[in-house]
């Protein structure tokens, strides 16, 4: 497909969207696309113009010769001169070639014939190296975004009703913008030479963004139900011999850094999709037991004396231990547990020494298990806030977990252990980010019985934690469901909030074309954009912008405007005004007052209505909630920053249900908010707590200003758990206290 541009002064129409023969919903969904790609595309080629202009500028300083410099000095007055032609003929094009999207290719691109000698033509050199340089450029970026493209053609295959699109047919893909930018390009009157030098300058500072907008434009697609579930995954296929073997240790098939960029969109209870699980690591389990001991060797030097001096102690068996702690665990709810491991620890070993009558100590193995245990509780500790109910719960929970973190090393090395997804679910139920006022009675207690029942019954069987974790999470699916719910009616109503903003704004727009400069009497002006807007906005709600009821209200707008302009004696017919009347009582207006309504659109200053009656109405109009009324205007900021503009393109890209930390001030508390759904349109943004009730809404321009200032933070998945993020923090304290440069690594 080729798009191309009337010339300056030329009449020929240039397609628009507005104007092409497309399907309603094909239409304002291409609308939507333009829009997003119009404002993104606009801002770069602004930045390439002023990036060009100050390259061109540096080589006429630094030209060796008079000629050289006179050359490029004239090219930056041409630029300067004719650059505001450039954007709009781009974004012109752009259209067009939108507005093509349902045309049938051509022969040649659907069968691929080469063509034939009469379609050959003589080129100039300078020409064919433009089309080279550009199709390379095309080429490259097309490699970098090659998943998105795909997807992207997918869908656009749908609203084509055609087979996917490649990359060189996308209205919107690097071959198409290349192709545009060369046709545009002429409009700033410079010589192939300078042209080639724009290109490059394109490719550096306009196409580096490329995949990016891609992916935005796949996003905006889906929550317009164009495929929404597409995805691709490629199958990899595995040799026989492959599956038998081990695969070594320590290696990763993902990126690390991409899956820790992935956004988490789980609901407590839920695991996201490709969360790791990880299998007992024997490898793991002996780093930590090494960076333990090096952290005691460490810790030795530092005390008193030096280190220990390493002779033979007398130490407790495991059985012993396992033993002692049976007992600790089935004390009496009335006495007081152990506030923390190290009490626990001191308990036993003094228990141990009024047997035995010396002092005894713990093995080296059953030692580790405690420290490690005592620095992950603590790590815990650091997450939640004050909680009375969630502490005593942890506090019950020490023992049992140290008896089986001493049997099952699997405990420390595996993230889905039935016993950490119980810890989990416990600590989690205090954390900090979760407010008191969103405090669960019913979760609450179901977790007393969970702890219950592990603290009442676990001997020795890992069983007891998994059958407690399974009742335990049952409850938090459902509470996810009702969750989901609640959401789901939120999300409804935001984009019915949200068509009823656009059909206003269409509804004024279109007043205000049928307007234009015409001189209207001040009260009837007010009168068609309050009371008549709310009817034409109703009527495109009902109805849609292809019905002929739309045709017969815009109609009626025009008789009324040439009834009322100044200088025209146009006339509104009785049956026209018995209409107007009847809509506007359609829109709650009663049938006196919409009588009076009636008679000011159709006569302007009514012959029986003097200025009281008048006024009497304006004041009706006045108080009365009007239809759509829309929030109270945004202030004006400051244009984005950099870096707020790449958060604020990254925001975009989230896929609805991401979860937020919101830093809510000096006072130094978090709260964990749900993206539910924003509107590429209005900007405007939906945010849900963990039950799924409505807490905010805020643009997303917002947004990005708190995200780029530190204080809002994206959940991603590696530390949406609260038991996670306080093991690593527990192997990054291990690793900068041992200097050891991968802690990480022993985190299954």
């Amino acid at each position: 497909m080729s798009a191309t541009f009337e010339p300056l002064g030329s009449s020929i129409p240039r397609p628009t969207l507005a104007s092409a023969a497309l399907p309603r919903r094909v239409r304002r969904v291409l609308e939507h696309l333009y829009a997003l790609v119009s404002d993104e595309m606009s801002r770069q080629l602004e930045h390439m113009l002023g990036e060009f202009e100050q390259q061109l500028f540096k080589h006429a300083d630094q030209a060796r010769s008079s000629a050289q410099q006179a050359s490029h000095l004239e090219t930056l007055r041409t630029t300067r001169l004719n650059r505001a032609d450039l954007v709009p003929r781009f974004l012109a094009l752009i259209e067009t070639e939108l507005t093509t999207v349902r045309d049938p290719a051509s022969a040649v691109e659907e069968t691929g014939i080469a063509p034939t000698f009469r379609d050959m033509r003589l080129v100039e050199h300078g020409e064919a190296d433009e089309a080279n340089l550009l199709h390379t450029i095309a080429a490259r970026h097309e490699s970098r975004a090659s998943l998105p493209l795909l997807l992207l053609g997918q869908r656009f295959g749908v609203l084509a009703g055609a087979p996917a699109f490649d990359a060189e047919r996308l209205p919107v893909g690097p071959y198409a913008f290349g192709r545009i930018l060369s046709e545009a390009a002429h409009a700033l009157q410079i010589t192939p030479e300078a042209r080639m030098h724009l290109y490059r300058v394109y490719d550096q500072h306009v196409m580096q963004g490329y995949a990016q907008l891609v992916e935005t434009m796949n996003a905006l697609l889906a929550r317009e139900n164009v495929l929404p579930s597409l995805s691709f995954v490629p199958i990899r296929n595995r040799s026989s011999s492959h599956r038998d073997e081990a695969p070594p240790r320590r290696t990763e098939p993902v990126d690390p850094a991409a899956a820790r960029e992935r956004p988490t969109t789980a609901w407590p209870g839920q695991s996201d999709a490709g969360a790791a699980s990880g299998a007992i690591d024997e490898e793991a389990f002996s780093m930590l037991q090494e960076m333990l001991a090096a952290r005691r060797d460490l810790m030795g030097k530092l005390r008193p004396g030096g280190a220990d001096a390493g002779g033979p102690r007398p130490t407790m068996s495991r059985d012993e231990l396992l033993g002692a702690l049976a007992s600790l665990q089935s004390l009496p709810l009335h006495q007081t547990p152990p506030r923390n491991l190290t009490d626990v620890r001191q308990t036993l070993l003094a228990q141990a020494r009024q047997q035995r009558g010396e002092a005894t100590f713990l093995s080296r193995e059953d030692s580790d298990a405690f420290e490690l245990l005592d620095l992950f509780y603590t790590e815990i500790g650091r997450e939640l806030r004050s909680d009375a109910a969630i502490g005593n719960l942890l506090n019950r929970l020490q023992v049992p977990l140290v008896r089986l973190a001493l049997e099952d090393r699997g405990f420390f090395v595996r993230n889905e252990h039935p016993a950490r997804q119980l810890l989990n679910a416990v600590a989690e139920a205090g954390a900090h980010w979760l407010p008191k006022e969103e405090n669960d009675p019913q979760l609450n207690e179901e977790l007393r019985r969970a702890v219950d029942h592990v603290v009442d019954n676990y001997d020795g069987d890992a069983g007891v934690f998994e059958s407690a974790n399974v009742q335990l999470q049952e409850h938090l699916r459902t509470m996810a469901r009702k969750a989901e719910v609640a959401e789901r009616r939120h999300v409804e109503a935001a984009r019915g909030k949200e068509k009823l903003v656009m059909a206003k704004r269409q509804a004024g727009e279109a007043i205000e074309s049928i307007v234009q400069e015409q001189k209207l009497p001040k009260f009837v002006h007010t009168l068609l954009t309050q009371a008549w807007t709310d009817v034409l906005t109703l009527t495109l709600l009902r109805n849609g912008e292809d019905s002929e009821e739309w045709q017969r209200q815009l109609e009626a707008t025009r008789a009324i405007v040439d009834a009322n302009a100044a200088g025209q004696r146009g006339q509104v017919s009785n049956a026209m005004g018995e209409d107007i009347e009847a809509a506007l009582t359609q829109v709650g207006y009663h049938t006196e007052d919409a009588g009076a309504i009636t008679r000011q659109l159709v006569t302007g200053t009514a012959a029986n209505d003097d200025a009281a009656s008048r006024t009497e109405l304006a004041l009706k109009l006045k108080s009365r909630t009007r239809l759509g009324t829309e929030d109270a205007p945004r202030p004006e900021l400051p244009q984005r920053t950099l870096q707020e503009q790449d958060c604020w393109r990254h925001l975009r890209t989230l896929p609805f249900g991401t979860w937020f930390e919101f830093d809510l001030g000096d006072t130094g508390e978090i709260v964990r908010r749900r993206l539910s759904w924003f509107s590429p349109v209005t900007d405007n943004a939906l945010f849900v707590n963990q039950r799924g009730q409505r807490v905010a809404e805020q643009s997303l321009d917002s947004l990005a200003r708190q995200m780029a200032a530190g204080r809002v933070r994206i959940v991603t998945v590696e530390k949406s758990r609260l038991v996670d993020r306080a093991w690593s923090a527990v192997m990054g304290a291990l690793g900068h206290l041992v200097g050891n440069s991968a802690p990480s690594e022993a985190h299954a």
